[in-house]
């Protein structure tokens, strides 16, 4: 996967969480909203309340004349002072705060611990993915493609495609590759030898020009590259003639597997400074340079 399909990754994973957080925070306040009855009502009411739990109160029945007999009127009492009315006596109530200590099961996740957690696992996710994508950025696992070991096809089939029947060298391009496939030397240059530049009596060159990075095309008439940004040449087997090309076309590091199979290995480029003998001569034939300058059509 890519960066940014990581990065949608994380953020859709934020907004579950901060969806799941936000139907917890709702959930509770509904549940906190309801009235509790027995709010309020201590330890030892409760108790005492429960106590009573299926014990039956009811009326006693009314007792007649006849079970009781006639009523007899009693004499007038006499008439008696009045008691002296009682004196109230004050009361005083003293509130007493009693705290409990309630476990965390209990009184659950507050919403500044559920913010704090969410906020701290995205940025510790996010500091994960960085990570992890930093370090497939220093260390790729290429499969395929530039910067990879590119298989150009067989040997002989490339050899055979690098001339023509009049005995004069064509590049093979290799498009994965970005490289031109040309026939080596008989003999190296010594600022070549040890660099595994050939292989199988082949070569192959960056298409980039080393001045400023312009494609280099091939010229059928002079037998060499030549870039037409800035006019740099450069022979058959990438070796430096003329222009404000510093150095060389850079060539790849190239090898034979089993077998018969040419590999382009894009991922190691060797660069090499201006040749003081050139391999092959060059040019030996009219310039495409100067034949698109004239207004001629190159061959």
């Amino acid at each position: 996967m890519s960066f940014t399909d990581w990065i949608l990754v994380g953020v859709a994973l934020f907004a579950v969480l901060g969806a799941v957080g936000a139907f917890t925070i709702a959930f509770r306040r509904t549940k906190a909203d309801r009235p509790d009855p027995t709010a309020g009502v201590s330890d030892e009411t409760r108790k005492a309340d429960r106590s009573m739990v299926g014990v039956r109160v009811g009326f006693s029945p009314a007792i007649t004349e006849a079970e009781t007999g006639p009523v007899v009127e009693e004499a007038e009492a006499p008439a008696l002072e009045p008691e002296p009315e009682p004196v109230s006596t004050a009361v005083a109530l003293v509130e007493r705060q009693r705290v409990v200590e309630v476990s965390t099961d209990e009184s659950g996740v507050t919403r500044r611990q559920f913010f704090n957690r969410a906020l701290g696992g995205a940025f510790f996710a996010f500091l994960g993915l960085f990570s992890l994508n930093s370090l497939a950025f220093f260390w790729p696992k290429l499969t395929g493609g530039f910067g990879s070991d590119v298989d150009a096809g067989a040997v002989e089939d490339i050899a055979a495609k690098t001339i023509t029947a009049a005995g004069t060298v064509v590049p093979v391009f290799v498009p994965e590759a970005r490289a031109y496939v040309v026939p080596a030397p008989d003999s190296l240059s010594e600022q070549f030898e040890g660099k595994s530049v050939a292989a199988a009596g082949l070569m192959a060159l960056f298409q980039r020009c080393v001045h400023l990075g312009c494609r280099v095309p091939w010229c059928a008439t002079s037998i060499g590259f030549e870039c037409p940004c800035h006019g740099s040449k450069y022979n058959s087997v990438g070796e430096y003639f003329a222009g404000p090309a510093p150095r060389n076309l850079d060539r790849f590091v190239v090898e034979i597997r089993d077998g018969d199979r040419f590999i382009i290995r894009t991922g190691q480029i060797i660069q090499t400074p201006r040749a003081p003998i050139a391999s092959v001569n060059y040019p030996q034939g009219p310039s495409c340079i100067g034949a698109i300058a004239a207004g001629e059509e190159p061959a």
